[in-house]
């Protein structure tokens, strides 16, 4: 029987299985919910652990690994070293060859790349040596400045990702701006990501986040701020341990997630004088979040980052009815709406300048001491989420505004 079914090409720096950060979680929610019958996707990214076949399907996503090193089970920190390191550079150059060689196997319909800054010169040497349309995310966390810096070696190829795209897609206005900047002639398509599905639709026992509470040893009267994030310079967690100078004992902060900076900032709660009250949790399963990012467990999330392309786990506690107090940094000002920063909008979070405790502090009193202020709030934010930033509406949008164009469906 004749088929319809489309076949679709993803480049991507990282994929399942193990850790994922947001912008391949996104590949995942997006595939996850697009029949299969309707599109086959196919990925090339990076083959670190040596434990998992060069071959594999995670999902609705077929899996061709490229690399020259790998290690068994190898953690987020060995890939940023040498020698795994050297996979980055690698993967530029052959992923999109590898994509040609799969191509006249597969013959596919369209491709997709993930971020520019890990996936635009791939796509451009695949589209060059098999002329197949291509849309491209913007994604990226890190500031555009430093991005381009980075990209000036292979320049051409990279910018030529952005003008010769069939779609350019961004989940954030300020991502869009960073697209028409770079040459990009016609309009840029913003679909934004969602948050995360266990904080939208919460399908956790009340029972895991109590016994997650006891665990931690929360008292009545404790407040805890959580954050949720790669322990890098980026995310300003050292501004939130500096803030609890500021704050009554009775005030503690959690730390989700694994990263360079952790000895450092272990260092500096010493330094501080809070060590006892920080704790640091490690890289927990992304399925096991929303645990902890709820009201149960936490009373306030804390994100004070210094630049940002969209802030996911920002979202996902807003949809879990969690206190935000963040940064408006790139995308994080789509819907970080404070009432003093933002008149006459609807205040969805308490708004802060990076690099300053002081406003942390602040935030926090004030979430202390007002419940109604809170309530009204946290109301606020679960319905911008739910209005605009849920999955099963963005796979929709995915599916109909970027791949059945690419595809020419």
């Amino acid at each position: 029987m004749e088929t319809n079914k489309k076949k679709i090409l993803i480049f991507s720096l990282d994929y399942l299985p193990g850790t994922i950060s947001g912008a391949e979680s996104a590949i995942e929610d997006i595939t996850n919910r697009i029949s299969p019958e309707e599109v086959e996707f196919h990925m090339v990214t990076m083959h670190y652990d040596s434990n998992v076949p060069k071959v594999g399907k995670y999902g609705n996503v077929l899996c061709h690994y490229v690399g020259l090193f790998g290690k068994p089970d190898a953690t987020l920190e060995q890939r940023k070293k040498f020698p795994l390191q050297l996979n980055k550079y690698y993967f530029q150059f052959t992923a999109g060859i590898k994509g040609w060689r799969l191509h006249r196997k597969y013959k596919y319909d369209g491709a997709w790349a993930m971020m520019a800054h890990g996936a635009g010169v791939p796509v451009t040497i695949f589209n060059l040596l098999t002329k197949v349309p291509y849309a491209l995310s913007l994604q990226e966390g890190d500031p555009p400045e430093y991005i381009e810096r980075k990209a000036k070696p292979v320049w051409p190829l990279f910018k030529r990702a952005f003008t010769h795209a069939t779609v350019l897609q961004a989940i954030s206005e300020f991502l869009a701006d960073w697209g028409k900047r770079m040459g990009y002639k016609g309009e840029v398509l913003l679909i934004r990501d969602g948050a995360n599905p266990g904080n939208l639709k919460a399908d956790f026992p009340k029972e895991e986040a109590e016994r997650i509470k006891a665990g931690l040893g929360k008292k009545e009267g404790d407040f805890y701020m959580l954050i949720a994030a790669r322990l890098v310079h980026q995310k300003g967690i050292d501004v939130i341990i500096k803030s609890l100078t500021l704050l009554p004992e009775h005030v503690h902060f959690i730390v989700l997630g694994g990263g360079p900076d952790e000895d450092m900032l272990k260092k500096l709660a010493q330094d501080e004088g809070v060590a006892s009250r920080v704790k640091f949790l490690g890289q927990i399963e992304r399925s096991e979040v929303p645990k902890y990012r709820n009201r149960i467990v936490a009373d306030a999330f804390v994100h004070p980052s210094r630049s940002e392309g969209l802030g996911h786990s920002c979202l996902s506690a807003m949809a879990g009815y969690l206190p935000l107090v963040a940064t408006q940094v790139g995308g994080m000002r789509d819907f970080v709406i404070d009432e003093k920063r933002n008149p006459g909008k609807e205040m969805t979070a308490w708004a802060v300048d990076p690099d300053s405790p002081e406003q942390i502090a602040d935030a926090i009193k004030d979430i202390m001491e007002n419940p109604e202020k809170v309530e009204r709030v946290t109301q606020n934010a679960r319905r911008l989420v739910e209005e605009e930033y849920d999955w099963d509406v963005i796979a929709k949008n995915m599916k109909e505004k970027v791949f059945d164009v690419v595809t020419g469906s």
